[in-house]
């Protein structure tokens, strides 16, 4: 994290940088089977060797070739990446610098903010024939990391499976592309800069260069927005491709898995659900297999897996990225959830938006599950762990069912050790680092991953419904993620103003939501929980709910929290209500700075991991 904004050249892509390095470089920005993103450059000292961007697809060969030039950097990286290991840092003075200003040689730095976790797989309480079933489960899951790299990082990938340095592959293992999320996204390997749009559109696009296409060509909006297409072309003719077309390659195994897995099940409704998801992955149609999910009852096994997500759609925040993990419920922990089914319906009618945006939840029972997960994948491996989910994502079902709420007990549990309370007792006054607790944790992730499926079901944009997601853009996960808190927040002054919690958790409840807030903010604003609670903080000092004290701690304001809370998400729903885009955007540009204040703050944390990394026992240390 930056104590003040990095000063560097920009140039295009293509442009060659004055001054690289004599190390050998390689610049690729991915290569699609269907259509590839371009290679850029490769570069021996400073001169170009070759330069290829081709138009629009371009034949297997191609992306062969770039594997190939993949293969052939990894050769290079182990040195390049340890060569320095063996000196100290006060013995080697400022580290040297490429082209863009960023360090040299600094991985092991980058991969040591994140703690390293071993996920168990308890096979005891399981029977044979359950165990075979979590093994085609979990093969599943490992196709699925392959694939999510196809939609993350191409050329990243193809490193990641040959290199030899140990700390290049954690870094690889922890982000899920070559770019760290807590440098703004910036790239650990080359110079490439990181396409907002990932794999999943043509390199260079932007966002007006599609807007106007659609203008002109708008029987073709519709797939180019739809959430489970690859958009390729070029700006002036571009194409889209259906994910279960685009990723055939792995559907197609995935799917078989799944049937497989479906007929060791002693459950008839999980195995209906495994057959159904499997139809969908090779369709992209997952409205039944949804459903099927949320009727499951108690589960003793359970999985996620789908496309859901889109987290790595930063160009029209609408592109969903696969994720995965396997459940084993936690029965004892998941009974403890009544209270909050129970009241789902009222918390709705409780938000302080008017009526009509409030759709009813009378009637619909929300599944809630707390479970222990011994193997995750896709979006739910890489990056910032979560420790609940909110699923599905689809509005119609949101209308009619609801969705399911999953709540990670054995990745909360290594949060809380690991981070949570040892940032508590570095950034809050001593006299307030007792109101963090597991408990008061629990509570605000569970009334998170509630909020999630309250407030409006679409915006209102001159009497037309849209979808959320469509009408805020790429902002839209982080101000989703903005709004599940704050609304959690929210509920949970209501909670117990209705005397369904108790008093005496409110303030626990509050000092465990501002040390999650400081944990998160140590991934930077690159990341869309970051540039969620980034805002969420400003607002609360803005509001002050939170104070400073001389000694760089923090204070809580527990008589200003709750007017602070209610006035945000009262505007954060509003933002959804009305798809207010514009409106979104000036708001977070306000808003999702750092202030130096805190980063020096901060600063007190270096020693506390970042984010715990998960080993599973189930994967073996296997590369995707």
């Amino acid at each position: 994290m930056q104590a003040e904004p990095n000063i560097r050249t920009r140039r295009e892509p293509g442009q060659i940088s004055p001054g690289s390095s004599a190390i050998t470089k390689l610049k690729i920005f991915g290569a699609y089977q269907l259509a590839p993103q371009a290679i850029q450059f490769l570069w021996i000292g400073d001169s170009p060797l070759k330069s290829f961007q081709p138009k629009t697809s371009a034949p297997p060969s191609l992306r062969a070739i770039s594997i190939t030039l993949c293969l052939s950097l990894a050769v290079l990286l182990p040195a390049a990446a340890q060569a320095p290991a063996d000196r100290r840092p006060s013995d080697r003075g400022p580290s040297p610098r490429n082209a863009g200003g960023r360090p040299f040689h600094n991985e092991a730095e980058r991969a040591a903010h994140w703690k390293p976790v071993t996920i168990p797989y308890h096979r005891a309480a399981l029977t044979p024939r359950d165990q075979q079933m979590v093994a085609k489960l979990a093969d599943a899951c490992r196709l699925m990391d392959m694939l999510y790299w196809h939609q993350s990082d191409l050329g990243g990938w193809a490193v990641y499976r040959v290199t030899q340095s140990e700390v290049l592959a954690r870094l690889f293992n922890i982000m899920g592309s070559r770019y760290d999320l807590l440098e703004e996204n910036e790239t650990f390997l080359g110079e490439a800069t990181m396409p907002p749009g990932h794999e999943l559109y043509t390199y260079g696009l932007t966002r007006p260069q599609i807007e106007h296409y659609v203008s002109i060509h708008p029987e073709a909006k519709s797939a180019i927005y739809n959430e489970r297409t690859v958009v390729r072309g070029t700006p002036g003719n571009l194409q889209t491709v259906p994910y279960h077309e685009a990723y055939a390659e792995w559907l197609g195994p995935m799917a078989n898995d799944l049937r497989a897995a479906a007929k060791l099940s002693s459950d008839p409704a999980f195995a209906k659900y495994l057959n159904l998801r499997a139809d969908a992955l090779l369709s992209d149609a997952y409205y039944a297999s949804d459903i099927a999910w949320l009727d499951l009852k108690n589960p003793k096994i359970d999985l996620i897996f789908a496309p859901y997500e889109t987290y790595l759609d930063n160009l029209l925040g609408v592109k969903t990225s696969y994720g995965g993990a396997i459940l084993i419920r936690n029965e004892a922990e998941s009974r403890k959830l009544a209270a909050y089914q129970k009241n789902e319906a009222a918390m709705q009618q409780a938000l302080p938006i008017p009526a009509e945006d409030k759709p009813s939840k009378q009637g619909q029972f929300t599944p809630m599950e707390v479970v222990d997960a011994p193997l995750r994948s896709g979006d739910l491996h890489y990056g910032y762990q979560a420790v609940a989910d909110d699923l599905p994502n689809d509005a119609r079902i949101h209308a009619e069912k609801g969705s399911k709420k999953i709540f990670f007990k054995n990745f909360m549990d290594a949060r809380v050790s690991a981070v949570i309370l040892p940032i508590a007792a570095k950034m809050l006054d001593p006299a307030q680092v007792g109101d963090v607790t597991g408990d008061g944790y629990l509570t605000a992730v569970i009334l998170h991953e509630i909020s999630h499926g309250l407030g409006p079901a679409y915006a209102h944009i001159d009497g037309k419904q849209i979808d959320i997601r469509e009408a805020i853009g790429s902002y839209y996960g982080g101000l989703e993620e903005a709004k599940a808190d704050v609304t959690g927040i929210f509920l949970a002054k209501w909670l117990v103003d209705h005397k369904i919690l108790p008093q005496s958790a409110l303030n626990s409840i509050y000092g465990s939501y501002v040390a999650g807030i400081f944990r998160t903010l140590r991934f930077g604003a690159g990341e869309t929980h970051g540039r969620a609670e980034t805002m969420e903080f400003n607002v609360l000092l803005e509001h002050g709910a939170l104070h400073q004290n001389d000694a760089g701690r923090y204070t809580i304001d527990y008589t200003a929290m709750p007017d602070a809370i209610a006035s945000l998400a009262q505007q954060l729903l509003i933002f959804e209500s009305q798809g207010d885009r514009a409106g979104v955007e000036a708001w977070f540009k306000k808003y999702e700075v750092i202030p130096p204040a805190l980063t020096k703050a901060l600063e007190s944390t270096k020693d506390v991991p970042v984010e715990i990394v998960p080993e599973f026992e189930l994967s073996k240390g296997v590369r995707p």
